[in-house]
């Protein structure tokens, strides 16, 4: 007999999750030594120009007194210093994806279904603001940017509900509530 179709999507969801567990807790020189597994070291120095042991070198744990960060290292620090979001915006566009902050202070206790209301909501704006937008057939620039904003506050939303459903928040409701 058969698995079902429910056992293989949890099972691919759970090695989902541990593989992004994993990577949230590897450090800069655990990603390149990855990278370097299916990426060439000496096509990378020969594209960046670098000697090849320097790449070699942001694979390794960083020492004290070490002067050779790796740019991964450079990237953390800008954004621990700066503040700014817009760096790892910018790393993600570069990667053909987008960045989402993480959601904080999520609440302990939060009912499924309002939670649910609230991205239907988000998603009802943003096509509001889509359909006012192209209601003369155009986009501006400035409409544009109305876009964007709405459509990072529904990926927002939504990041908070997954964000919630993976730390339990929407077990089973306990009697009395």
């Amino acid at each position: 007999m058969g698995v079902g179709l429910g056992t293989q999507k949890r099972d691919a969801g759970l090695r989902f999750a541990s593989a992004v567990r994993r990577l949230r807790a590897m450090q800069s020189h655990e990603v390149m030594r990855e990278v370097l597994k299916k990426t060439s070291a000496k096509q990378i120095a020969a594209d960046m120009n670098l000697s090849l042991s320097l790449i070699y070198k942001w694979a390794e744990p960083i020492e004290e007194g070490s002067g050779a960060s790796s740019p991964l290292e450079r990237v953390g620090q800008l954004l621990r210093i700066t503040g700014d979001v817009r760096l790892a915006q910018w790393v993600c566009e570069r990667a053909d994806g987008f960045y989402i902050r993480n959601p904080h202070n999520l609440p302990a206790t939060q009912r499924l279904i309002p939670a649910t209301n609230d991205i239907v909501q988000e998603f009802a704006d943003m096509l509001a603001t889509i359909a006012q937008a192209s209601a003369d057939n155009t986009i501006s620039k400035e409409e544009a940017k109305t876009i964007r904003r709405r459509w990072e506050d529904l990926k927002g939303v939504t990041e908070g509900f997954v964000k919630a459903a993976e730390t339990g928040t929407y077990g089973p409701v306990k009697s009395g509530e």
